[in-house]
């Protein structure tokens, strides 16, 4: 038997061999799970990032539902899974967010993602903001042209940006 005291070898190959591999996404298709497949883990040093991925591989990863607290600023902003450090502080103390030990951190935290989901809002709302502005432009320079007069029109400062700016400019 193999779980006798002292017992070391087995005698027989496994019994059961696995044929193929296991699939976390193979029956639960669910947004959730999506959103963890495609999480990056930064700011973890090698051994923190392998067992990440070692839990969201065979299923064992588990989302935050609230933020925990940090043990460096003691602040509620932890709102990374496993995780005891919050960006900021990892940042600052250069440590491994999840362990908390001074190790070479694989991935650091990245702050351009952030930035860049942030100009790309900010151009969109730009582009609202123009064509609001053409909007209003249109009714006075409507109503200059009732008046005889001829209004300028005012091109906006994004030209490549905003759709309805361009109309105006070759007219």
């Amino acid at each position: 038997m193999s779980s006798q005291k002292g017992n070391v070898t087995r005698s027989r190959p496994q019994k059961h061999q696995n044929t193929f591999t296991f699939k976390n996404d193979k029956f639960d298709k669910s947004v959730q799970t999506k959103k963890i497949n495609a999480k990056l883990h930064d700011g973890v040093c090698q051994r923190c990032k392998e067992v990440l991925e070692w839990r969201v591989k065979y299923s064992k990863y588990k989302a935050l539902s609230k933020p925990k607290k940090c043990v460096k600023c003691l602040q509620k902003t932890v709102k990374d899974s496993y995780h005891i450090i919050c960006r900021p502080c990892a940042c600052e103390l250069e440590v491994c967010a999840k362990c908390g030990k001074k190790e070479e951190i694989v991935i650091p935290f990245n702050k351009e993602p952030e930035t860049s989901d942030n100009t790309e809002n900010e151009g969109s709302n730009h582009r609202r903001s123009c064509r609001r502005k053409e909007d209003s432009d249109e009714d006075l320079d409507a109503e200059s042209d009732l008046d005889g007069e001829d209004g300028d029109t005012q091109a906006c400062q994004h030209p490549v940006s905003c759709r309805g700016s361009q109309k105006r400019l070759f007219q």
